[in-house]
Formats: C-alpha cells, sequence, structure tokens
C-alpha cells in the first residue's frame, strides 16, 4: 500500500440510507416550493427542452419555435440535445418535473461522492462517510447556483456528474473521454475540457500518451454528435450553426444581473459596445492562460480535482453568457478546497466560499443601485451586483496560487485520468 492510502472500510448497505434521508430531509422544502410555483414559473428551462423534442415529434423547426407566454423562450442547444430530449416529451408535464428533479439531486449526489472521495474514505469510524455524505450533498444543494438548478429545471448539474465521472472514476466501463464528448455535444461550454485535456496530453511521453487518448475520444465523441444531426434533421443542424448560435441574444438580456460571465460584467458597465469587445477580448486571453496553465499543472501534478474546478471556471468565466446556474461546478471547487480534511485551513476556505454562494448577494446588489444613492449605488451597486463572477475570478488564484502551497506529501487524491490506461 502506498503513502496516503487507506484500507476500505466495509460498511453494510443500510448505513447509506442515513445518507438518503438527510437528502430527501435537505431536499424536500426546496423542491415543494418551486414544484408548486404557478405552472408559468415552474421549471421553465425544463419546458425548454420539452418543446425542443416535440417539435421534433411534431417536425416542427426546432429553432423556430418558443415556449408559451409569459416565458417564449425559444430552444439554445445543439440538435443533439434536441433528440436526446424527445423522451421528456412523451412524458407529461408533471411525470417530467418530477423525473427531471430527482435526477437533478442524483447528479449532485454523483458530484458529491466523486468529488469529495478523499474525505469520505478517510472516514473509518463506520457510519462517519454515510453521515458526511449525506451532510455535503445536503450543504451543496443549498448553493444559490444548485438551488437555482431545481427553480429552473437546468442541465448544467448532469453535465457537471458528466465530466467529473469521466475524468476521475477509478475503473470506468466506458472508454474514458467518452462522457466529456457527450457533455460537450449537449452543451458547448463543457468543450473547455477538450482545451484542459490537449494542453495536458500533448508534451512529453509516458502518462501524458494515455491523457491524449482520452483527448481524442473525447473529442471524437463531441464531433460524432455534433455530425450526427446534420445526418438525421439536417435543417435544424445547418439552422443552429449557421444562424442561432451566432444570436447570443436568444439567451436572454447578455447584461441581466445573472449573466456573471466576464462578458456579463463587462456589459453592465454600459462602456461603448468597441471598447466592451476590447476589454472582454483581453480579459479572455488573460484569465484563460492562466486558468488553463494552471489546470494542466494540476492535472501533471496528480491533483485532478483542482484541475477539473478550474477548468469548471474557465467554462464560466470566458462564456459570452453564464447564467448563475452554470456556476454549478461549484461543488467541484468545494471539493478540491476540502481534499481529504486534513488541513483546517482549507476547510475554513471551503466553508467560507460555501457560505459566500449560499447567499443570494448579486441580487443585494440590485437592491443597493435601486436606492439611488450618490457613488454608493452605480459603484458599490454594480461591484455586490458581480459578486459572483467576481468570486469565481478569486477562486481561480486561490486554487491556481493558493491552494498548491497548502498540499501535503500524504493527501489523498483521485486518479488523473493520465494514470489509467
Amino acid at each position: 500500500m502506498t503513502t496516503g492510502q487507506t484500507t476500505a472500510v466495509k460498511r453494510p448497505a443500510w448505513m447509506w440510507s442515513l445518507s438518503l434521508l438527510i437528502v430527501v430531509v435537505a431536499a424536500a422544502p426546496l423542491i415543494a416550493y418551486w414544484l408548486t410555483n404557478p405552472d408559468d414559473q415552474r421549471l421553465v428551462d425544463l419546458d425548454v427542452y420539452r418543446m425542443g423534442g416535440s417539435a421534433l415529434r411534431l417536425g416542427l423547426p426546432v429553432y423556430g419555435v418558443i415556449t408559451p407566454a409569459p416565458q417564449l423562450l425559444p430552444f439554445t442547444y445543439p440538435p443533439v440535445a434536441a433528440m436526446l430530449a424527445t423522451p421528456l416529451a412523451v412524458l407529461s408535464w408533471p411525470a417530467a418535473q418530477w423525473v427531471w428533479t430527482i435526477g437533478i439531486v442524483v447528479a449532485l449526489a454523483v458530484t458529491v461522492w466523486h468529488g469529495f472521495r478523499p474525505l469520505l474514505e478517510r472516514l473509518t469510524v463506520p457510519l462517519a462517510a454515510p453521515l458526511v455524505y449525506g451532510l455535503l450533498t445536503a450543504a451543496c444543494l443549498y448553493l444559490m447556483p444548485i438551488r437555482d438548478q431545481v427553480r429552473f429545471g437546468q442541465v448544467d448539474l448532469f453535465l457537471v456528474a458528466l465530466c467529473l465521472t469521466d475524468l476521475v472514476a477509478r475503473r470506468p466501463r466506458w472508454p474514458r473521454g467518452m462522457l466529456v464528448g457527450l457533455a460537450t455535444a449537449v452543451k458547448l461550454t463543457p468543450g473547455v475540457f477538450l482545451i484542459s485535456l490537449a494542453i495536458t496530453g500533448f508534451r512529453g511521453q509516458g502518462d501524458n500518451q494515455r491523457q491524449r487518448r482520452v483527448f481524442f475520444m473525447a473529442a471524437f465523441v463531441a464531433a460524432l454528435l455534433t455530425i450526427l444531426p446534420f445526418l438525421v434533421i439536417f435543417d435544424d443542424a445547418r439552422d443552429y450553426w449557421f444562424r442561432a448560435l451566432l444570436d447570443s441574444e436568444r439567451l436572454g438580456a447578455n447584461a441581466a444581473t445573472t449573466n456573471q460571465s466576464l462578458r456579463g460584467m463587462l456589459l453592465r458597465l454600459y462602456l461603448p459596445g468597441w471598447l466592451t469587445s476590447v476589454i472582454w477580448l483581453a480579459a479572455v486571453a488573460v484569465i484563460g492562460w492562466y486558468g488553463f496553465r494552471h489546470a494542466r499543472r494540476a492535472f501533471l501534478d496528480g491533483d485532478t480535482m483542482t484541475g477539473v474546478a478550474l477548468t469548471g471556471l474557465m467554462a464560466v468565466l470566458l462564456s459570452p453568457v453564464a447564467w448563475i446556474h452554470h456556476l454549478a461546478w461549484l461543488v467541484i471547487v468545494l471539493a478540491a478546497l476540502v481534499g481529504s480534511g486534513k488541513d483546517r485551513v482549507r476547510l475554513l476556505v471551503a466553508g467560507g466560499v460555501w457560505l459566500y454562494y449560499v447567499l443570494p448577494i448579486p441580487w443585494w446588489g440590485v437592491s443597493i443601485k435601486a436606492l439611488d444613492i450618490p457613488v454608493i449605488s452605480p459603484v458599490i451597486g454594480k461591484i455586490v451586483q458581480d459578486a459572483f463572477g467576481l468570486g469565481a475570478v478569486a477562486l481561480v488564484w486561490v486554487l491556481a496560487s493558493w491552494l498548491p502551497g497548502r498540499r501535503t506529501p500524504d493527501r489523498l487524491s483521485s486518479p488523473v485520468p493520465t494514470a489509467v490506461p
């Protein structure tokens, strides 16, 4: 047994029912609140997915239909997402809501299991791991980006779970890289993992060659699922890639508070359009270089969780539009900060980050701006309004520059994809 490994503790299955009970008790009020909302305010993004699937079944143009009033939302995802959404269109609306909401909680549980596994495996008291696992899942459920997953019926947590599972599962029964490719085909933002895999794998020999194979598998699956719609629903595929994708306003008001990407924060400054674009491209170049560089270093150092967390933050910050619920990657950020749970300072920092993203801070900024107090409202209000995006920028530095100094030689770490043939 190598340094840092622990002997697996065998626990009877009934002990894990404690985790389930904790999660059910924590999720029940949240789910009850959102699933009893008025029909036109309930899981509006799930309605978009069902609409895409329904359009295909009825032979309607996927990118020409919208959800009923008052939302009037268009389908904004790649055409393969509409193909995968056809089963949702078959389900009744109440059944689809329950299936999707339970699926979100399951995806969160999977993400927490893989993300916090170094901590869970270190707990040797039989009931400790089930108790901590349940509490961690419940705590992550109340992060504002995760609450918004339930509120809107969003897909982000499924994509987070796919990418993380693909990269840290110890004995995957699928070609590693396949799930990253699937996530990228369904929604373009997970494509940042193709960048991380490429810059990590195309260097040197040995294990990096395996990393390279992961990249090629992910790229192959993403390309295959992108080309497939051209063979099956050509008009919709052409409409998406050559028209709908180029219209960022289809996603909603880009300057709205919920857009916490670098571009969203800059748009709220109301600078001239050309200047906003110049500053945004410069910021993307600098933060992208810094984030991907340190993600690559984390992967090569064997700190897979930090590499995944940094790459996930790149998906949020570098995207032209990143709503608050896109920050579902925070679950992995917290896991990277916690590590094996031996460092009290790291635990305190993780607790602070959790609290920061539980509170609806950006909306406090909106309230401050509404007070119309000279200097305070236009300056402080706008800074507070950008709190989650600015926090994501700070977390990139924390993970890239602060966290490596807190690592210990005996840290427990999930195996990196380069170490798995």
